[in-house]
């Protein structure tokens, strides 16, 4: 690689830090070219408020194809004459998701004879992890490693050198709890370390060598430039309030816009049209069968050797389908979150192919959400946002596209998997659309995803694990449940519920990967508990009594009972004790971890159709609220079954309460308080909601959960399962009638429910479905477990609303009386929420309005 061609190609009279620096007082201090390479902005992040934006990398900022390789491929040159060419033909290059995977790719290239793996946030099924760590500081923080060759990462006397490669190297914490869980699994005698730049502190670079020392290897560091970042006091704060009051000037300019649009169009006899957006075109690229679309399960040098070989004729093709004012103009290649390698590659043999005569930039979408600010001391001037089209597996949320928009692109070419290549690509709020926006023409490449042979669902049966029980996990006795669950009590997972609230809603983490705290009620609440499970227990029994004989009916005669953990569990079990009790029945019962937004646990269902009957399970759960996990239970059956899954579950949930209208088979259809649903653990068999997070949970391991033993003395759940049981004689007569008379009636879903939600979410302004938490039992738990904004009571609801009444008066959460309510009460959770929103103690602020999406105040805050 040429000099030339490893330096950015101009350096701007105005550093693009000097925003930031002016107005936090953050201090970049280094060697040379230090401030050529890196320039700063804002993010909202509730660990570290600024952003080091490299202009080398091609993550945020456009730049030549050339210079992001050559930054790469001359470190790989550097660790290659560090290694010596007999050492270096033998290393493992492991690069970071999703900002260093192509860099982590170039520089496994400049080594030569290196194979390639990087950390992924995309679970894959069939693909067994071989390793898992946190990165403290990152918007998205879970890493898996995920090889092909299961040997790739293996350590021992003669093991090979390990090259680690992120973009900067800050505080060391990444890299050491990587290579800390690498080396108790596969010991080695060296590591190397390479990044763009090196911005520890001294106490850092000091705790590097103790490191070393520890573990007894060496750990050498090779990276372009050495520099340092100074932050005064208060900085996360004071960014975070400069971020906060930026986006509300942005949001109030864009609302002044859309009114003056609205005004203008309403005075004009024509309103201008509007201009028409860019055609976007597909272009195959004949990817070569069988040639991985990157490292993300290992990338070897024969890899290597074929991309090469088909790389001019993929840049012809791109070339081709390119009009000729784009053959001579702008053209910006854009790669895709992690699918970094495969764009930039693609990047480089079209500025080879289109010459000097067209200018040719890359740059890459990303999960991360920075600021944007249109002023040249500002490293990200233009923000494109738009949804997540690679349905991932910690739920939908936006995405990024950075200094695209106002470039002056005469064409990009969008390059994504066949994985992202979805409905959500394509729809009109997507990254395509955006684009088509800001260019003269798209160009979509989509490579197809590579995803590893899987291991037959008949091999992996034999080694999965067995379900856990009481009394060692959980306070139900063990014929009342098995549960479908790892164990993590010992591992810390709870976070304050403002802190939770404020990732979930940023996109930055979801519900599942934590646990809110297991707060004890005060006396005042338990006695409330106490006080409705007296008043409710026959008016439960009747329900469990109904529901369980309308499944025995239309599912007998021996169902297995899958209770949908937690709040069905308790349900299971009473049903259980119903079929026992009045027909002599021993039925199976076991909890199963479901996650909105990312499925079913499949290897709990792989369990259940090695012992059981997949036709024989019917799925339990407490209540229906809007349906929403009515619905992904049945699209996450029928993607179980899709992948090759045993078939035969029906994904028919049957619940005790179904006010939503969501489900056939229920108990009752009126919206009541089941007092198991004022608790939390203490009710449940002091079990926690089950987690979901990629470095805890494997592809063959349950979903996690935690066994809270120390909460013993408050427990309530044996006295719950007691206290309606004892009720079961006295309503049996009631439940023989009404069992009858609903298997004779018409039981289809109405989705009544959902259709109020969906009113709701517009009308006050929060527009997002999942922000609103219908019925009593959800919103009991936004009380509970979210940051609640307000609660709306149907008018005249009684005494089954006085827990509630009592919470929102405890937090501060204003209730509202409405009419045409098909629900007791709906909880709205804090729309946009930030824990500037409320005040310190998480309560409501009083007045002041909330912003809408638009800027708006919204309706009632």
């Amino acid at each position: 690689m040429s000099e030339r061609a490893t330096r950015e190609e101009n350096v701007d009279v105005v550093w693009s830090g000097d925003w930031v620096a002016e107005r936090l007082g953050v201090a970049l201090e280094g060697d040379g070219d230090l401030r050529e390479l890196l320039g700063l902005a804002l993010r909202r992040n509730p660990k570290r408020a600024h952003l080091l934006v490299s202009n080398v990398l091609g993550k945020h900022v456009p730049q030549r194809p050339s210079v992001v390789y050559g930054a790469g491929y001359g470190l790989g040159e550097r660790v290659r004459a560090l290694l010596g060419e007999e050492e270096a033909r033998r290393a493992v290059v492991l690069g970071y998701a999703e900002t260093a995977t192509g860099l982590g790719h170039a520089v496994a290239d400049g080594l030569r004879d290196a194979p390639y793996l990087h950390s992924t946030r995309r679970p894959v099924a069939g693909v067994a992890q071989a390793g898992g760590f946190e990165e403290a500081h990152s918007h998205a923080t879970s890493h898996l490693l995920l090889p092909e060759d299961p040997e790739l990462l293996a350590g021992g006397a003669e093991a090979s050198t390990l090259v680690l490669v992120d973009d900067e190297f800050s505080t060391g914490n990444t890299v050491l709890n990587t290579i800390r869980a690498l080396h108790e699994l596969h010991p080695r005698g060296r590591y190397v370390i390479v990044a763009l730049v090196d911005m520890r502190s001294p106490a850092d670079r000091d705790r590097l060598t103790a490191f070393a020392a520890e573990i007894g290897a060496r750990v050498d560091l090779v990276t372009r430039s050495t520099g340092t970042v100074t932050l005064p006091d208060g900085v996360l704060e004071r960014g975070q309030a400069l971020v906060a009051a930026q986006e509300a000037e942005a949001a109030g300019a864009a609302s002044e816009a859309k009114a003056a649009r609205a005004a203008g169009e309403a005075s004009a006899s024509a309103p201008p049209a509007a201009p028409a957006p860019a055609p976007v075109t597909r272009v195959d690229l004949a990817w070569p069968s069988g040639l991985p679309d990157g490292g993300r399960h290992g990338f070897t040098p024969a890899h290597r050797a074929a991309l090469e070989a088909a790389l001019p004729g993929m840049a012809e093709r791109i070339a081709d389908a390119l009009g000729a004012g784009a053959r001579q103009g702008r053209v910006l290649v854009l790669g895709f979150e992690e699918l970094m390698y495969a764009p930039l590659r693609l990047g480089t043999a079209l500025e080879e192919t289109l010459g000097a005569d067209a200018e040719v930039r890359y740059s890459t979408t990303t999960r991360s959400p920075v600021l944007a600010v249109d002023d040249p001391g500002y490293a990200i001037r233009t923000r494109l946002v738009f949804p997540a089209h690679d349905t991932p597996a910690d739920g939908p949320g936006d995405r990024y596209a950075y200094n695209v928009a106002g470039a002056g692109f005469d064409a990009v070419v969008a390059v994504v998997d066949s994985t992202a290549d979805t409905p959500e690509l394509h729809a009109p709020e997507g990254l395509l659309a955006r684009l088509a926006a800001h260019a003269g023409q798209v160009l979509l490449a989509v490579v197809p995803s590579y995803t590893p042979t899987p291991v037959p669902h008949s091999q992996e049966s034999a080694v999965l694990p067995e379900p856990l029980r009481g009394p060692d996990f959980s306070s139900y006795a063990p014929e009342d449940v098995g549960w479908l669950l790892q164990d993590l009590s010992d591992t810390e997972l709870e976070a304050p519920t403002e802190e939770r609230e404020e990732a979930i809603q940023s996109g930055g983490a979801h519900y599942a990967e934590s646990l809110p705290v297991e707060y004890q009620p005060s006396a005042e609440y338990q006695a409330l508990f106490s006080a409705a499970l007296e008043t409710s227990a026959a008016r439960i029994a009747r329900a469990v009594g109904t529901v369980t004989e309308t499944v025995l009916a239309e599912r007998g005669p021996r169902p297995v009972l899958v209770s949908l953990a937690r709040a069905g569990t308790p349900v299971g079990v009473l049903m259980r004790r119903w079929a026992q009790h009045r027909h002599g029945l021993d039925l199976p019962h076991y909890a199963i971890s479901i996650v909105r937004g990312r499925g079913i646990d499949a290897t709990a269902l792989r369990w259940l159709a090695a012992h059981h009957d997949p036709a024989d399970v019917v799925f339990v759960d407490g209540w229906t609220g809007k349906g929403a996990i009515t619905r992904e239970l049945a699209a996450a059956i029928e993607e179980f079954e899709a992948s090759g899954g045993p078939a035969g579950f029906d994904p028919e949930i049957a619940v005790l309460a179904d006010p939503g209208g969501c489900v056939r088979t229920y108990g009752t259809r009126e919206d009541f308080l089941i007092p198991s649903a004022c608790l939390n653990s203490t009710v449940s068999g002091l079990i926690s909601r089950t987690v979901l997070r990629a470095d805890l949970v494997g592809p063959n391991d349950f979903h996690g959960g935690k066994f809270y033993r120390e909460l013993a003395g408050a427990d309530v759940s044996a006295r719950f399962l007691d206290t309606i049981a004892a009720r079961f004689d006295e309503v049996a007569g009631q439940v023989e009638d009404e069992a009858k008379e609903l298997l004779a009636a018409d039981r289809a879903p109405t989705w009544e429910g959902w259709a109020a939600v969906e009113r709701i979410s517009e009308e006050y302004g929060i527009h997002d479905v999942n922000l609103v938490k219908p019925g009593v039992g959800e919103t009991t738990r936004v009380l509970l477990r979210r940051v609640p904004w307000k609660i709306l009571a149907k008018r005249g609801a009684g005494a089954d609303l006085t827990h509630i009444r009592l919470l929102a008066e405890q937090r501060g959460v204003p209730v509202e009386e409405v009419d045409d309510l098909p629900y007791s009460c709906v909880g709205l959770i804090h729309p946009r929420y930030t824990r500037g929103a409320t005040g310190a103690d998480g309560k409501a602020v009083a007045g002041g309005g909330v912003p809408a999406a638009d800027g708006t105040a919204v309706k009632g805050a």
